[in-house]
């Protein structure tokens, strides 16, 4: 990126910064229309901004962009009011049952494909936002752009077909199931990739008629703003997506409403779980994508080579906060020394550094308080029992919010660490025998999101895959995601299904009409 393109950047990222300064929480497309821009040879996050509270509310969940690679505070926006919020989710009912629901196809592909193209002429200016916000590497927070760009128009283009209606044989009549949006959802969504999260709620349940209600997390607000001011730019009406800066009573409360129909949360396990409860005492569908500590497997005929490559990055993507990261490494015996020997060595290879800066490779955390906890589960392994083979401290040096590369041993099943996960560049190695010996270790966890296994013989990976308790397996790969490849969990990793055709199929009405 050249100094004149970096500028633009900046200056259009804190163009996004007024909205939030301005706005008292309140972000609707009108208002994203209508707020003035900043001045241009300003540059971005140039001071932080503190918006006063309303009188008699606390900052219980305060949203501010805060640079985890120094640690400054660069910007803060105020939560929504009650009031407002009431009147953002009538708005949203309104668009739903006068607008959106009887939208053609046609209609919604238009303006989703023109939000696809959008974030891709954007790319430079989202890619430095979440770069900045949450710490990601700035390749691969363009990769996440675009990741999200696809998905966009993934569902343009096959939301009809996967919504059409189908037939039924039946020896009376003639019977069809016909596909109808339900009405206003909630999206609850983290901070670890601020695009690809959202794109994945929304494309889909607003390519099937529904409107939909965005809780982002605290931590990326511009990120926040900026996804809403693309679909704004797109054309879609007032009320079709609603940007909501609220806190955690405010999100019950919305679940109690019977105008909202559905609840997605992606985020820990203690969050579905309150989720969860809430709309089941309401009785309203749900998706969870709750957290993972996804099993490696290298069995002894995988080519040694591939797998240490796809091991690296699969712990080390995203700075290891990702739920499908590869955590625990299960190798069988007969590789097994060559292969931490040569794993080791790739993580010390990592530089750490500004994220901006393309010669990074070891990117901060998200925040200091995710720093924190980190360091805090590898002592207790470590007092637990655990050997730490490298690593186990924060970047000496750096002011941000920086781990070192750490690899965790002998971690035995009465660790408490053998039962977590680990949101960070934290990898626990593991010695099996055999296969049986690494199907068994990666089953035994509470958690069941995805897995891999290495082996030069498909058959054999297949067999492995089918054995494994998780909604995902990849053979001879890192987890990946396309808009084409379903994607979700069992166990304490949550239910429902988000992307390919599964992901458009969780908040519709299948409806049966029949002809006697």
């Amino acid at each position: 990126m050249g100094m004149g393109q970096a500028w633009r950047v900046m200056s259009e990222a804190w163009i996004v910064g007024r909205l939030c300064a301005a706005s008292d929480g309140a972000v609707s497309y009108a208002a994203l229309r209508r707020a003035p821009a900043g001045p241009s040879d300003r540059p971005a996050y140039a001071a932080a901004r503190q918006v006063p509270n309303p009188p008699n509310r606390k900052p219980a969940m305060p949203y501010a962009t805060t640079n985890p690679t120094t640690g400054q505070v660069l910007l803060r926006c105020d939560e929504l009011g009650d009031a407002q919020m009431e009147d953002s989710l009538q708005a949203a009912q309104t668009c739903f049952q006068q607008h959106w629901r009887d939208s053609s196809f046609s209609q919604r592909r238009s303006v989703l494909a023109r939000a696809a193209a959008l974030m891709r002429e954007r790319a430079d200016t989202l890619a430095a936002l979440a770069t900045l916000e949450m710490g990601k590497l700035l390749a691969q927070s363009r990769g996440e752009v675009l990741l999200s760009a696809a998905i966009l128009d993934y569902y343009a283009e096959h939301a009809e077909r996967f919504l059409a209606p189908e037939a039924i044989e039946t020896r009376q009549g003639q019977a069809q199931v016909v596909s109808g949006p339900l009405g206003v959802l909630l999206g609850v969504q983290p901070w670890n990739y601020p695009y690809y999260q959202v794109a994945r709620f929304a494309a889909p349940n607003l390519m099937a008629g529904n409107v939909v209600l965005v809780k982002h997390a605290s931590s990326v607000p511009q990120c926040a703003l900026a996804f809403a001011q693309l679909m704004a730019d797109a054309g879609l009406p007032d009320g079709a997506y609603t940007n909501l800066f609220i806190s955690n009573d405010q999100v019950a409360t919305l679940i109690d409403d019977p105008r909202v129909r559905g609840v997605a949360l992606t985020g820990s396990e203690a969050a579905g779980a309150v989720v969860a409860a809430r709309a089941g005492k309401n009785l309203k569908k749900t998706t969870l994508e709750l957290g993972g500590s996804d099993a490696f497997i290298v069995l002894e005929d995988a080519d040694l080579a591939l797998a240490l490559k796809h091991a690296v990055a699969g712990r080390m993507g995203n700075a290891g906060q990702a739920c499908t990261a590869s955590k625990r490494f299960i190798v069988v015996d007969a590789v097994a020394d060559a292969f931490i020997d040569r794993f080791q060595t790739a993580l010390s290879a990592f530089v750490p550094g500004d994220p901006m800066d393309p010669a990074t490779t070891l990117a901060p955390l998200s925040s200091q308080a995710a720093l924190d906890k980190l360091l805090q589960q590898v002592d207790q392994a470590v007092a637990h029992g655990a050997k730490l083979l490298m690593g186990g401290q924060r970047v000496p040096g750096l002011a941000g919010a920086f781990m070192q590369p750490t690899v965790l041993g002998d971690v035995d099943a009465a660790n408490p660490a053998y039962r977590q996960e680990f949101f960070g560049p934290v990898a626990m190695f593991f010695r099996v025998p055999n296969e049986a010996a690494a199907v068994a270790l990666a089953n035994d966890s509470p958690f069941g999101l995805g897995g891999t296994v290495f082996t030069q013989d498909i058959e054999r990976g297949q067999r492995v895959a089918r054995a494994l308790d998780t909604g995902m397996v990849f053979i001879n790969s890192a987890a990946a995601s396309a808009p084409e490849l379903p994607f979700g969990g069992v166990k304490n990793s949550g239910y429902g299904r988000e992307l390919s055709a599964a992901g458009i199929q969780e908040f519709i009405n299948r409806k049966l009409v029949r002809v006697a």
